[in-house]
């Protein structure tokens, strides 16, 4: 996928979540690291959002930027993610990605999971 995805099937990274993605990188000293998203089955709707640090970067990626942080998305997950904004949100619940998913019709209670029917 190219460096510059096309605007239906981008992700938007908000400011904070790129604030929150340079400060894990940089305690965790994970210099040259990206958050990456993926889509998997599972989770009590069908799919599910999966987070992790990595620092592959695979030929089907597309590559999102907001202030220095990166987040990669294969090709597969994207086009479940086209639209989509990623965000991080602190609250008396506690602090975690989230992502606005407009292709998700439902969603669990927690956010980590979605259904596309």
């Amino acid at each position: 996928m190219s460096e510059q995805a096309t605007m239906e099937s981008r992700v938007e990274v908000t400011e904070r979540a790129a604030r929150r993605i340079a400060v894990l990188i940089k305690s965790e000293s994970a210099a040259g690291q990206r958050l990456r998203i993926a889509v998997t089955g599972g989770g009590c709707q069908g799919f599910q959002y999966n987070f992790s640090f990595d620092s592959a970067r695979n030929a089907d990626d597309a590559v999102f930027t907001r202030d220095g942080a990166e987040v990669v998305v294969d090709e597969v997950s994207l086009g479940l993610l086209a639209g989509a904004e990623v965000d991080f949100i602190e609250d008396l619940v506690g602090s975690y990605f989230a992502v606005k998913n407009p292709n998700a019709k439902s969603s669990c209670g927690c956010g980590t999971s979605f259904s596309t029917v």
